[in-house]
């Protein structure tokens, strides 16, 4: 359609992140393909790919909220477990959990970049150590890809 229109197409911003994975099902290949910049939203899963829930559901917590995406029942035991097994790979790589999933995005040449909600300077600046180390060994993708089909 925008081709159509003489209009380019510089980037598209779809929900991604390791728990949100549709675009690779082609879209990240067509991107690449039509050199379209990709720059995923809620590249953190609304806070469940950071150490948040690593003990439960916290009170101030978006899933504590009645309302919103992410919900309390999406907080399972398997989800957790997932989540502790993710995060001891992140501190095997002198990451946080945010920062491992942040990079996770980042280490695809199509990902432009990622859209970071942080509700503090704090949480911007911790996220973008994330770029201290975007690549990944296959005994880290390995794992990573067997915990989240746990």
């Amino acid at each position: 359609m925008l081709k159509k229109m003489g209009t380019p197409c510089l980037i598209h911003q779809p929900k991604y992140s390791m728990y949100e994975r549709w675009v690779e099902d082609g879209l990240l290949d067509l991107l690449g393909k039509e050199g379209v910049g990709c720059i995923p939203f809620s590249p953190l899963a609304q806070g469940l790919l950071t150490n948040k829930y690593l003990k439960g559901i916290p009170r101030n917590s978006r899933a504590a909220k009645s309302h919103g995406f992410l919900q309390k029942d999406a907080i399972t035991e398997d989800r957790v477990d997932q989540l502790k097994k993710l995060n001891e790979i992140a501190s095997d790589r002198g990451q946080s959990l945010a920062q491992m999933a942040l990079a996770w995005l980042l280490k695809d040449k199509r990902v432009t970049s990622v859209l970071v909600g942080a509700s503090s300077a704090e949480q911007l600046l911790d996220s973008l150590k994330c770029l201290n180390n975007t690549s990944f060994d296959k005994i880290e993708l390995n794992g990573i890809e067997g915990i989240l089909k746990s």
